[in-house]
Protein backbone atom coordinates (compact mmCIF):
# COMPACT_ATOMS: atom_id res chain seq x y z
CA UNK A 1 0.00 0.00 0.00
CA UNK A 2 1.05 3.52 -1.12
CA UNK A 3 -0.12 6.79 1.38
CA UNK A 4 0.72 9.97 -0.01
CA UNK A 5 0.60 12.33 3.13
CA UNK A 6 0.02 15.90 1.81
CA UNK A 7 -1.39 18.43 4.23
CA UNK A 8 -1.41 22.04 5.30
CA UNK A 9 -0.01 23.32 8.24
CA UNK A 10 -2.38 23.43 11.52
CA UNK A 11 -1.89 27.52 12.00
CA UNK A 12 -0.78 27.87 15.36
CA UNK A 13 -0.23 24.21 16.24
CA UNK A 14 1.63 22.23 13.59
CA UNK A 15 3.59 22.91 10.41
CA UNK A 16 2.87 20.89 7.69
CA UNK A 17 6.29 18.82 8.08
CA UNK A 18 5.05 18.13 11.65
CA UNK A 19 1.40 17.13 10.24
CA UNK A 20 3.19 14.22 8.24
CA UNK A 21 5.08 13.47 10.90
CA UNK A 22 1.78 12.75 12.70
CA UNK A 23 0.05 11.44 10.88
CA UNK A 24 2.91 9.10 9.17
CA UNK A 25 3.53 7.83 13.41
CA UNK A 26 -1.09 6.97 13.37
CA UNK A 27 -0.65 4.90 10.24
CA UNK A 28 2.23 2.87 11.03
CA UNK A 29 0.75 1.57 13.88
CA UNK A 30 -1.71 -0.29 11.29
CA UNK A 31 0.03 -0.29 8.30
CA UNK A 32 3.59 -0.98 9.61
CA UNK A 33 4.62 -2.08 6.11
CA UNK A 34 3.24 0.42 4.07
CA UNK A 35 5.10 2.67 1.81
CA UNK A 36 4.42 6.63 3.24
CA UNK A 37 5.64 9.96 1.06
CA UNK A 38 5.36 12.95 2.99
CA UNK A 39 4.88 15.88 1.13
CA UNK A 40 4.22 19.00 3.73
CA UNK A 41 1.81 21.64 1.03
CA UNK A 42 0.82 25.00 1.50
CA UNK A 43 -1.57 27.51 -0.44
CA UNK A 44 0.71 30.69 -0.49
CA UNK A 45 -0.45 32.24 2.71
CA UNK A 46 1.18 31.60 6.14
CA UNK A 47 3.21 28.36 6.09
CA UNK A 48 4.46 28.34 2.34
CA UNK A 49 7.81 29.37 2.71
CA UNK A 50 8.35 26.47 5.67
CA UNK A 51 6.55 23.83 3.38
CA UNK A 52 8.41 24.51 0.38
CA UNK A 53 11.41 24.84 2.39
CA UNK A 54 11.17 21.58 3.63
CA UNK A 55 9.71 19.97 0.47
CA UNK A 56 12.82 20.97 -1.65
CA UNK A 57 16.05 20.72 1.09
CA UNK A 58 16.16 24.19 1.22
CA UNK A 59 17.39 26.97 4.10
CA UNK A 60 15.39 29.88 5.61
CA UNK A 61 17.08 32.90 5.35
CA UNK A 62 16.39 36.35 7.99
CA UNK A 63 16.76 39.90 7.08
CA UNK A 64 16.39 42.78 9.01
CA UNK A 65 13.54 45.25 6.94
CA UNK A 66 11.23 48.02 7.67
CA UNK A 67 7.84 47.24 8.91
CA UNK A 68 4.60 48.30 6.87
CA UNK A 69 4.88 51.78 9.64
CA UNK A 70 8.94 51.59 8.85
CA UNK A 71 9.57 50.32 11.87
CA UNK A 72 12.88 47.28 11.78
CA UNK A 73 11.90 44.22 12.28
CA UNK A 74 13.34 40.62 11.51
CA UNK A 75 11.53 39.01 8.56
CA UNK A 76 12.11 35.48 7.30
CA UNK A 77 12.43 33.90 3.79
CA UNK A 78 13.15 30.99 1.92
CA UNK A 79 15.47 29.68 -0.91
CA UNK A 80 14.94 26.07 -1.85
CA UNK A 81 17.07 23.42 -2.26
CA UNK A 82 18.55 24.01 -6.13
CA UNK A 83 19.37 27.69 -4.94
CA UNK A 84 17.73 29.74 -7.40
CA UNK A 85 14.11 30.18 -6.12
CA UNK A 86 13.52 32.86 -3.39
CA UNK A 87 9.89 32.00 -1.61
CA UNK A 88 8.63 35.12 0.29
CA UNK A 89 5.81 36.01 2.15
CA UNK A 90 4.76 39.63 2.25
CA UNK A 91 3.20 38.90 5.47
CA UNK A 92 6.49 38.38 7.05
CA UNK A 93 7.55 42.16 5.89
CA UNK A 94 4.21 43.74 5.30
CA UNK A 95 1.60 41.61 7.18
CA UNK A 96 -1.09 42.98 9.34
CA UNK A 97 0.34 40.76 12.55
CA UNK A 98 3.02 43.30 12.58
CA UNK A 99 1.34 46.07 14.05
CA UNK A 100 -0.94 46.72 16.59
CA UNK A 101 -4.65 46.88 16.38
CA UNK A 102 -5.02 50.73 16.99
CA UNK A 103 -1.77 51.55 14.61
CA UNK A 104 -3.52 50.28 11.53
CA UNK A 105 -3.75 52.45 9.23
CA UNK A 106 -3.75 51.99 5.28
CA UNK A 107 -3.38 55.31 4.43
CA UNK A 108 0.07 55.25 6.00
CA UNK A 109 1.25 51.65 5.54
CA UNK A 110 4.15 50.73 3.30
CA UNK A 111 5.03 47.35 1.18
CA UNK A 112 8.43 48.69 0.84
CA UNK A 113 10.02 45.81 3.79
CA UNK A 114 8.65 43.16 1.38
CA UNK A 115 10.87 44.77 -1.58
CA UNK A 116 13.57 44.92 0.43
CA UNK A 117 12.99 41.23 1.06
CA UNK A 118 13.16 40.66 -2.78
CA UNK A 119 16.36 43.10 -3.27
CA UNK A 120 18.12 40.77 -0.82
CA UNK A 121 17.07 37.11 -2.44
CA UNK A 122 18.52 39.17 -5.67
CA UNK A 123 21.91 39.90 -3.77
CA UNK A 124 21.83 36.26 -3.15
CA UNK A 125 21.93 34.96 -6.39
CA UNK A 126 18.42 34.18 -6.78
CA UNK A 127 16.22 34.54 -10.05
CA UNK A 128 13.30 33.01 -9.89
CA UNK A 129 10.40 34.29 -7.13
CA UNK A 130 7.37 33.09 -5.60
CA UNK A 131 5.67 36.13 -3.54
CA UNK A 132 2.72 35.04 -1.45
CA UNK A 133 0.86 37.96 -1.49
CA UNK A 134 -1.84 38.04 1.62
CA UNK A 135 -2.28 39.12 4.93
CA UNK A 136 -0.91 42.43 4.45
CA UNK A 137 -1.52 45.54 6.41
CA UNK A 138 -0.88 48.05 3.48
CA UNK A 139 -2.87 49.41 0.77
CA UNK A 140 -0.44 51.04 -0.98
CA UNK A 141 -0.41 48.97 -4.46
CA UNK A 142 3.01 47.89 -4.12
CA UNK A 143 4.46 51.05 -4.64
CA UNK A 144 6.31 50.81 -1.29
CA UNK A 145 7.66 47.74 -2.97
CA UNK A 146 8.95 49.19 -5.93
CA UNK A 147 10.52 51.74 -4.13
CA UNK A 148 12.59 49.71 -2.07
CA UNK A 149 14.05 47.81 -5.79
CA UNK A 150 14.93 51.39 -7.23
CA UNK A 151 11.50 53.08 -8.34
CA UNK A 152 10.86 56.71 -8.02
CA UNK A 153 6.85 58.07 -7.62
CA UNK A 154 7.16 61.67 -7.85
CA UNK A 155 4.36 64.58 -6.87
CA UNK A 156 3.59 67.48 -9.14
CA UNK A 157 6.35 69.28 -7.14
CA UNK A 158 9.01 67.17 -7.70
CA UNK A 159 9.63 65.56 -4.46
CA UNK A 160 9.25 61.47 -3.35
CA UNK A 161 5.59 60.30 -2.07
CA UNK A 162 5.55 59.45 1.36
CA UNK A 163 4.69 55.96 2.19
CA UNK A 164 1.05 54.48 2.49
CA UNK A 165 -1.96 53.90 -0.08
CA UNK A 166 -3.07 57.78 0.55
CA UNK A 167 -0.29 59.55 -0.89
CA UNK A 168 -1.16 57.91 -4.26
CA UNK A 169 -3.54 60.24 -4.95
CA UNK A 170 -0.42 62.87 -5.76
CA UNK A 171 1.06 60.72 -7.78
CA UNK A 172 2.38 62.81 -11.35
CA UNK A 173 5.09 60.67 -12.50
CA UNK A 174 6.65 57.40 -12.09
CA UNK A 175 10.47 56.79 -12.79
CA UNK A 176 12.26 53.57 -13.43
CA UNK A 177 15.37 54.65 -14.76
CA UNK A 178 16.93 53.33 -11.02
CA UNK A 179 14.97 49.89 -11.06
CA UNK A 180 17.23 47.18 -10.31
CA UNK A 181 18.28 45.48 -13.60
CA UNK A 182 17.86 42.08 -12.14
CA UNK A 183 14.12 42.05 -12.17
CA UNK A 184 14.47 41.46 -15.89
CA UNK A 185 16.28 39.17 -15.47
CA UNK A 186 14.15 37.28 -13.17
CA UNK A 187 10.73 35.66 -13.03
CA UNK A 188 8.44 36.46 -10.51
CA UNK A 189 4.93 34.64 -10.06
CA UNK A 190 3.00 36.10 -7.25
CA UNK A 191 0.91 33.18 -5.59
CA UNK A 192 -2.98 34.88 -5.57
CA UNK A 193 -5.94 33.27 -3.73
CA UNK A 194 -8.54 36.30 -4.48
CA UNK A 195 -9.60 37.29 -7.76
CA UNK A 196 -10.58 41.11 -6.35
CA UNK A 197 -9.28 44.06 -9.16
CA UNK A 198 -7.68 46.78 -8.06
CA UNK A 199 -10.47 49.60 -8.14
CA UNK A 200 -14.25 49.36 -7.42
CA UNK A 201 -16.21 48.40 -5.16
CA UNK A 202 -15.11 44.54 -5.12
CA UNK A 203 -11.70 46.20 -5.34
CA UNK A 204 -8.39 46.17 -2.90
CA UNK A 205 -9.79 49.32 -0.51
CA UNK A 206 -13.45 48.25 -0.17
CA UNK A 207 -13.22 44.55 -0.06
CA UNK A 208 -9.90 44.38 2.91
CA UNK A 209 -9.43 47.52 3.66
CA UNK A 210 -11.57 47.98 6.78
CA UNK A 211 -9.63 44.67 8.16
CA UNK A 212 -6.62 47.09 8.02
CA UNK A 213 -8.00 50.04 9.96
CA UNK A 214 -9.50 51.91 7.48
CA UNK A 215 -13.19 53.90 8.27
CA UNK A 216 -15.76 54.26 5.85
CA UNK A 217 -14.52 57.34 4.78
CA UNK A 218 -10.58 56.23 4.21
CA UNK A 219 -12.40 53.44 1.39
CA UNK A 220 -13.29 56.43 -0.70
CA UNK A 221 -10.08 58.02 -0.22
CA UNK A 222 -8.34 54.59 -0.69
CA UNK A 223 -9.89 53.80 -3.69
CA UNK A 224 -9.52 57.20 -5.30
CA UNK A 225 -6.12 56.71 -4.86
CA UNK A 226 -5.85 53.61 -6.50
CA UNK A 227 -7.75 54.26 -9.31
CA UNK A 228 -5.14 57.57 -9.80
CA UNK A 229 -2.22 54.85 -9.33
CA UNK A 230 -3.27 52.54 -11.84
CA UNK A 231 -3.92 55.51 -14.29
CA UNK A 232 -0.41 56.39 -14.07
CA UNK A 233 1.11 53.12 -14.54
CA UNK A 234 -1.28 53.11 -17.96
CA UNK A 235 0.11 56.30 -18.83
CA UNK A 236 3.78 55.10 -18.01
CA UNK A 237 4.21 51.72 -18.71
CA UNK A 238 1.08 51.36 -21.12
CA UNK A 239 -0.48 48.79 -18.52
CA UNK A 240 -4.50 48.57 -17.67
CA UNK A 241 -3.95 47.17 -13.98
CA UNK A 242 -7.43 48.53 -12.41
CA UNK A 243 -9.69 45.19 -13.20
CA UNK A 244 -7.68 42.47 -13.70
CA UNK A 245 -8.26 39.70 -11.76
CA UNK A 246 -5.94 39.32 -8.74
CA UNK A 247 -4.49 43.08 -9.26
CA UNK A 248 -6.13 44.17 -5.72
CA UNK A 249 -4.48 41.21 -3.49
CA UNK A 250 -2.60 42.15 -0.61
CA UNK A 251 -3.91 45.98 -0.80
CA UNK A 252 -2.91 45.97 -4.41
CA UNK A 253 0.08 44.56 -4.56
CA UNK A 254 -0.66 42.34 -7.09
CA UNK A 255 -1.59 45.18 -9.17
CA UNK A 256 2.17 46.47 -8.32
CA UNK A 257 3.63 42.67 -9.49
CA UNK A 258 2.32 42.92 -12.59
CA UNK A 259 3.15 46.30 -13.32
CA UNK A 260 6.80 46.47 -11.86
CA UNK A 261 7.94 42.79 -11.80
CA UNK A 262 5.59 41.80 -14.78
CA UNK A 263 4.50 38.77 -12.61
CA UNK A 264 2.24 35.87 -13.18
CA UNK A 265 -0.60 35.55 -10.93
CA UNK A 266 -1.32 32.19 -10.21
CA UNK A 267 -3.47 30.10 -7.07
CA UNK A 268 -0.99 29.93 -4.12
CA UNK A 269 -1.88 25.59 -3.88
CA UNK A 270 -0.59 25.37 -7.55
CA UNK A 271 2.51 26.62 -7.40
CA UNK A 272 3.00 24.69 -4.50
CA UNK A 273 1.71 21.31 -6.46
CA UNK A 274 4.06 21.88 -9.09
CA UNK A 275 7.32 22.62 -7.16
CA UNK A 276 6.90 19.58 -5.05
CA UNK A 277 5.92 17.56 -8.03
CA UNK A 278 2.97 16.14 -6.09
CA UNK A 279 0.84 14.45 -9.13
CA UNK A 280 3.87 12.58 -10.14
CA UNK A 281 3.93 11.19 -6.37
CA UNK A 282 0.35 10.66 -7.16
CA UNK A 283 0.83 7.83 -9.71
CA UNK A 284 -0.06 4.13 -7.91
CA UNK A 285 -0.92 5.61 -5.03
CA UNK A 286 -3.54 3.67 -2.91
CA UNK A 287 -5.05 7.15 -1.10
CA UNK A 288 -3.95 10.34 -0.11
CA UNK A 289 -4.36 12.04 2.97
CA UNK A 290 -4.76 15.69 3.00
CA UNK A 291 -5.38 18.20 6.20
CA UNK A 292 -5.67 21.89 7.64
CA UNK A 293 -6.70 23.52 10.87
CA UNK A 294 -10.40 24.23 9.53
CA UNK A 295 -12.11 22.82 6.84
CA UNK A 296 -15.11 24.85 5.65
CA UNK A 297 -16.63 26.64 2.67
CA UNK A 298 -13.32 28.62 1.95
CA UNK A 299 -11.62 25.48 1.59
CA UNK A 300 -12.78 24.59 -1.85
CA UNK A 301 -11.90 27.76 -3.15
CA UNK A 302 -8.04 27.04 -3.86
CA UNK A 303 -7.02 25.70 0.02
CA UNK A 304 -4.81 22.91 0.13
CA UNK A 305 -7.65 20.12 0.60
CA UNK A 306 -9.01 21.58 -2.69
CA UNK A 307 -5.75 21.23 -4.29
CA UNK A 308 -4.93 18.05 -3.35
CA UNK A 309 -8.62 16.92 -3.83
CA UNK A 310 -8.35 17.53 -7.68
CA UNK A 311 -5.02 16.24 -8.08
CA UNK A 312 -6.23 12.58 -6.53
CA UNK A 313 -9.30 12.96 -8.54
CA UNK A 314 -7.33 12.71 -12.03
CA UNK A 315 -5.51 9.97 -11.04
CA UNK A 316 -8.45 8.26 -9.42
CA UNK A 317 -7.13 8.11 -6.36
CA UNK A 318 -9.50 8.82 -2.72
CA UNK A 319 -8.57 11.53 -0.68
CA UNK A 320 -9.58 12.02 3.18
CA UNK A 321 -9.34 15.09 4.47
CA UNK A 322 -8.02 15.38 8.11
CA UNK A 323 -9.30 18.84 9.80
CA UNK A 324 -8.86 20.51 13.44
CA UNK A 325 -12.85 21.55 12.93
CA UNK A 326 -15.78 21.16 10.34
CA UNK A 327 -17.69 24.38 9.45
CA UNK A 328 -20.23 25.34 7.33
CA UNK A 329 -19.62 24.08 3.51
CA UNK A 330 -17.18 21.74 3.81
CA UNK A 331 -18.89 19.32 2.20
CA UNK A 332 -18.39 21.02 -0.78
CA UNK A 333 -15.24 19.79 -1.09
CA UNK A 334 -16.65 16.90 -2.55
CA UNK A 335 -16.81 18.34 -6.13
CA UNK A 336 -13.23 18.23 -5.99
CA UNK A 337 -12.08 14.89 -5.40
CA UNK A 338 -12.13 15.02 -1.86
CA UNK A 339 -13.72 11.55 -0.68
CA UNK A 340 -14.48 12.39 3.14
CA UNK A 341 -13.56 14.75 5.87
CA UNK A 342 -12.81 13.86 9.53
CA UNK A 343 -12.49 15.84 12.45
CA UNK A 344 -9.64 14.73 14.86
CA UNK A 345 -11.23 16.16 17.88
CA UNK A 346 -12.07 13.51 19.57
CA UNK A 347 -14.04 14.73 22.97
CA UNK A 348 -15.49 18.14 23.65
CA UNK A 349 -12.21 20.54 24.38
CA UNK A 350 -11.72 24.23 24.47
CA UNK A 351 -9.68 25.50 21.28
CA UNK A 352 -6.48 26.36 23.45
CA UNK A 353 -6.19 22.50 23.96
CA UNK A 354 -7.41 21.32 20.74
CA UNK A 355 -4.14 23.48 19.66
CA UNK A 356 -1.90 22.19 21.84
CA UNK A 357 -2.53 18.55 21.84
CA UNK A 358 -2.77 18.86 17.57
CA UNK A 359 0.13 16.33 17.67
CA UNK A 360 -1.03 13.48 19.13
CA UNK A 361 -5.04 14.34 18.01
CA UNK A 362 -3.77 13.96 14.37
CA UNK A 363 -1.77 10.93 15.13
CA UNK A 364 -4.87 9.15 16.38
CA UNK A 365 -6.99 10.50 13.75
CA UNK A 366 -4.61 8.83 11.04
CA UNK A 367 -4.68 5.71 13.18
CA UNK A 368 -8.61 5.37 13.69
CA UNK A 369 -8.98 6.00 9.82
CA UNK A 370 -6.15 3.31 8.35
CA UNK A 371 -8.03 1.03 10.60
CA UNK A 372 -11.41 1.60 8.35
CA UNK A 373 -8.88 1.26 5.52
CA UNK A 374 -7.58 -2.11 6.20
Amino acid sequence: MRIILAPDSFKGSLTAKEACRAMRRGIEKVLPTAEIVEMPMADGGEGTVQSLVDATGGRIMEKEVLNPLGRKVSAQYGILGAGETAVIEMAAASGLYLISKSERNPLVTSTFGTGELIADALEKGCRNFILGIGGSATNDGGAGMAQALGARFIDAQGRELSPGGGALRKLEKIDLSDLDPRIAESRFTAACDVRNPLCGPRGASFVFGMQKGATTAMLIELDDALKHYAEKIKEFMGLDVCDIPGAGAAGGLGAGMLAFMGAELKPGVEIVIDIVGLKKKLIGATIVLTGEGQCDAQSSEGKVPYGVGISAKEYGIPCVVIAGTIGHGAERLYEYGVTSIFSFIDRPLILETAMEEANILLEKAAERIMRVIK
